[in-house]
């Protein structure tokens, strides 16, 4: 089986995008429009901590790619690309978390 990336992720969220309502759940999500996009990516991120901490492995595996999946929905919603973030999370590298985290306290 070939490997599959977060950014094949990506590029079929975009694919679907395109696609009637009708037969596309990602479509769907789109047309409700960014607030309902975030409703449930919060839904989802709470469906993970509770896994975390009480469901199995596997639960938490699934639990974990709906929220990476609605992540890029929500950023796909916001015309935010992966490689944004990815430059962002790159730019963090060279500091430690500590020191990161409290650099954004006082922005």
């Amino acid at each position: 089986m070939d490997q599959f990336s977060v950014y094949d992720l990506e590029r079929r969220i975009d694919e679907r995008a395109t696609e009637s309502a009708d037969i596309s759940y990602t479509r769907k999500l789109l047309d409700r429009g960014v607030a309902q996009c975030a409703k449930k990516l919060g839904e989802e991120a709470v469906e993970l901590a509770i896994a975390s901490v009480a469901e199995s492995r596997e639960r938490l595996v699934e639990e974990a790619a709906d929220l990476i999946y609605h992540l890029l929905v929500v950023l796909k919603a916001r015309d935010i690309k992966l490689a944004d973030v990815e430059a962002v999370l790159g730019a963090r590298a060279s500091q430690s978390g500590l020191d990161e985290k409290a650099s954004r306290k006082g922005g």
